[in-house]
C-alpha cells in the first residue's frame, strides 16, 4: 500500500524533531571520512542522535504506524546504521541487552 498524507504528516514531525536532535549535523559527522565506526561509542553525541532517531523511526515502521517505502526513500537507513552499528552492538554488550536498537537494525537490514 502507498504512503498516504498521514504519513507525510508524520514524517515532517519526524523532521523537526531530528533537527531538533541535531540529525543533520549527526549524519555529516557519521559519514565524515575522519569518524572512525570501530572506536566511536554510544555515547558520543551524534551516534546517540542518530541511534535514538533511527530506533523511533524503525518502531514506527515495525508497529505499521509509519510507511516503510516512504522512510527508505527519504533516508539511507543502511548506510546510517553500518556506521554506527559498531556502537550499538557494543552497546548492548555493555548493557546486557540484547534488544537495545533492535528496530533500526531490522529497519536497516530490510532496506
Amino acid at each position: 500500500m502507498p504512503a498516504t498524507y498521514d504519513d507525510a504528516n508524520l514524517v515532517v514531525q519526524l523532521l523537526n524533531w531530528g533537527s531538533q536532535l541535531g540529525f543533520p549535523e549527526a549524519v555529516s559527522s557519521v559519514l565524515a571520512d575522519t569518524y572512525d565506526p570501530e572506536s566511536a561509542t554510544a555515547d558520543d553525541h551524534a551516534v546517540r542522535a542518530l541511534l535514538m532517531f533511527g530506533e523511533t523511526v524503525g518502531t514506527f515502521v515495525k508497529q505499521e504506524v509509519l510507511d516503510r517505502g516512504l522512510v527508505l526513500d527519504l533516508w539511507w537507513v543502511e548506510g546510517i546504521w553500518k556506521r554506527v552499528a559498531p556502537a550499538a552492538m557494543r552497546q548492548r554488550d555493555r548493557t546486557g541487552e540484547p534488544r537495545l536498537y533492535e528496530n533500526f537494525e531490522a529497519l536497516a537490514a530490510g532496506a
